[in-house]
């Protein structure tokens, strides 16, 4: 960049990141995503690197957060509180070793890895193991006194434990992360756009709000955690490793998160950063990545600091999951029960990786609620294989010209009437005739899923459709080779392959058939125990409600839709099609594998070498049952890292507990 350019470009991005910075740290309301936010300080550091100038001192990239606000008293860190330096790819991490193992003159590094919680730093003060003192960072040096609201975090001790056998210091400075529970905050959020306030863009932000309330009954009525992860300032004993001190918090009785671990190399700490990336999705709360930091404390202040970070420790964030884009219309989709959903058209971003150009808005009152309207900027979130999410309308950047959504009163696709039933959020089409439906339908048949009919995806059954090939699943297995090859791009191989596929789902497993079929609220776990309890569809569809409803976990209203199904003529002509066809649905046989079989799992908290649903696909693959709760009945509860309420269930109780360990060896592997 010409010189002259970039002496205009620094005051402004400056300027940009304070305005920001007070969004973000003092109001808990930020306008721009993390990944923005970490672009702008980076195009800074590089701008500054290459032409320095006598304000650098007071940069955004030489502070930590914002000044603290008027309402709380100030309080004055022991030792200065500094942020991290970010890494987004290995070659960066690489970087960091290199640059340590060549400051230190040695060959090689020991590490601590640890998960980076999305939450609100702050440090807290003990005195003879006496909580004293509790304040957010502030800007590092000064934050503001939030002891009170502190205190109302039930698992922060206020006595240090005596009995642990290491000393308890006569002074020391802890530092930790305030966090929210992703189920809770989401619970949290759906009550305040209930009650018109407006919710959290992301549980840091409801953290962070939470912890700065000025009366601390509000606080108290938060879901409010902390995990603590260093000690600033140390008087009465000595500690030599970063390893050490979370040994010694844990013995004091505070809660250190259970992932963390040694890492001997950078290779280790790799190793990691990827390990806790595919974990990710799984844990109950949010990370956005991994730190590392220099085991060895002597090493560690041999290194010091630049600027406003520690030259021994590295954040290493993961790709982004939130964004901030524009809306540039609602369009309305039609399901395959004639729901109606709103999608937002948005401009192309990209999120973790992958390029979102539309997102679900779920129904009218969401839209109404989060009042987003065609042309809003918003930030928007995308986790895993999660369909991207509208999180919050920037409100602050509305002109004027934006416009307000209107849910049609007739069908997008039929030009049916659409209503609304008592007592439910979606609006429907009538017409159970409508293409868009039967298409779905078709499309939902074939998922993976369901009979997971391989080349037939929503592109070629929308086309078969079109062509009036089919008009329900059951026409699929009428088709011939000769139609297919009459339709544009489908050649020799590709339709005898579309064929083929689809004679071998004739004999589907019946839990997948059922499920397939697409009855109302009939979702995969209900196939499941459906396809246990009747054995056959001729049992199912001769069911009563009476004895639908003797299932645990099925209720009237699903009984009456499974019912009414089976006994609408159309339902009924399609059924006869399927057995004309010779679809033949298989009970799944017990075998000599089905380890598990007539045992229950009830799993809680966090697994290290899986994720639950992979644990809980082999349980049911093995012959066992998952349960949402402990009873009586269970037999196994599975307890990870962090565990809940069920595993206290389980000891009243007296159900069996296996640590992971034993899972794996009970599962054989």
């Amino acid at each position: 960049m010409d010189k002259n350019v970039a002496w205009k470009r620094i005051p402004e991005l400056r300027n940009i990141l304070e305005y920001h910075n007070k969004r973000y740290y003092q109001q808990d309301d930020p306008e721009i995503s993390d990944i923005e936010y970490d672009r702008l300080i980076r195009e800074l550091q590089d701008l500054e690197n290459q032409y320095p100038d006598d304000d650098l001192a007071s940069s955004p990239t030489s502070r930590v957060g914002a000044a603290p606000l008027a309402k709380f008293a100030s309080v004055t860190h022991p030792s200065t509180m500094l942020s991290l330096a970010n890494a987004f790819s290995p070659e960066e991490i690489i970087d960091f070793d290199n640059r340590i193992k060549r400051l230190a003159k040695v060959d090689c590094v020991d590490y601590i890895a640890e998960p980076k919680l999305d939450g609100l730093a702050v440090n807290l003060i003990y005195e003879k193991g006496i909580f004293i003192r509790g304040a957010t960072r502030g800007d590092g040096i000064t934050g503001e006194d939030v002891t009170s609201n502190l205190k109302t975090i039930s698992s922060l001790p206020l006595k240090m434990r005596q009995d642990s056998g290491k000393a308890i210091p006569s002074f020391i400075e802890i530092r930790g992360e305030v966090y929210m529970e992703s189920k809770p905050f989401k619970k949290m959020n759906s009550r305040r756009v209930e009650e018109g306030e407006e919710p959290f863009a992301n549980p840091r932000n409801a953290a962070a709000g939470s912890l700065r309330q000025l009366d601390p009954k509000i606080t108290s009525r938060r879901p409010l955690n902390i995990f603590l992860y260093n000690v600033g300032e140390v008087k009465g004993i000595r500690l030599s490793s970063h390893w050490e001190v979370l040994q010694a918090l844990k013995s004091w009785g505070f809660p250190v998160n259970p992932l963390i671990e040694q890492a001997k190399d950078i290779q280790g700490g790799i190793f990691y950063f990827e390990k806790i990336g595919k974990q990710r999705e799984a844990l109950p709360y949010e990370i956005d990545g991994v730190v590392l930091k220099v085991n060895d404390l002597a090493l560690q202040a041999g290194l010091g600091a630049v600027s406003r970070n520690p030259r021994w420790a590295l954040a290493c964030k993961f790709p982004a999951t939130q964004e901030t884009t524009i809306v540039k219309d609602i369009i309305v989709q039609v399901g395959r029960t004639g729901a109606l959903t709103p999608v937002a058209i948005m401009e192309p971003v990209n999120v973790g990786g992958v390029v979102v150009s539309r997102a679900t808005l779920h129904n009218e009152d969401e839209i109404i609620k989060k009042d987003i309207r065609i042309g809003d900027t918003v930030i928007i979130q995308r986790a895993g294989d999660v369909i991207p999410e509208v999180v919050k309308v920037i409100a602050a950047k509305r002109t004027g010209t934006e416009k307000e959504f209107k849910m049609p009163t007739k069908c997008p696709e039929c030009d049916s009437e659409i209503v609304r039933l008592e007592g439910e959020v979606a609006h429907r089409c009538v017409n159970m005739s409508c293409p868009a439906q039967l298409k779905e339908h078709i499309r939902h048949f074939a998922s993976r899923g369901a009979l997971d009919i391989e080349g037939l995806g929503e592109k070629v059954s929308a086309q078969l459709f079109d062509a009036g090939l089919i008009q329900d699943p059951s026409d699929l297995y009428f088709l011939n080779k000769d139609q297919l090859l009459a339709l544009d791009r489908h050649g020799e191989k590709s339709a005898q392959n579309l064929i083929d596929s689809i004679k071998s789902s004739k004999t589907p497993l019946l839990d997948k058939f059922i499920f397939a079929l697409g009855i109302r609220n009939v979702g995969e776990r209900t196939a499941k125990l459906l396809a246990t309890r009747f054995g056959s569809m001729e049992n199912l569809i001769n069911a009563r409600i009476e004895d639908l409803t003797t299932i645990n976990e099925i209720g009237p209203e699903i009984a009456q839709n499974i019912v009414q199904f089976f006994h609408e003529p159309k339902n009924k002509a399609i059924m006869a099609k399927f057995s004309k066809a010779g679809v033949e649905p298989q009970k799944k046989a017990a075998t000599a594998n089905e380890l598990l079989q007539g045992k229950s799992f009830v799993f809680t908290g966090t697994l290290a070498n899986m994720p639950r649903n992979t644990a809980k696909e082999i349980v049911e693959s093995l012959g066992g049952s998952i349960h949402s709760s402990t009873t009586s009945k269970t037999t196994y509860v599975v307890a990870g890292s962090d565990p809940g309420s069920k595993l206290d269930k389980a000891r009243l109780l007296g159900i069996k507990i296996l640590s992971e360990e034993e899972f794996l060896k009970l599962i054989d592997r």
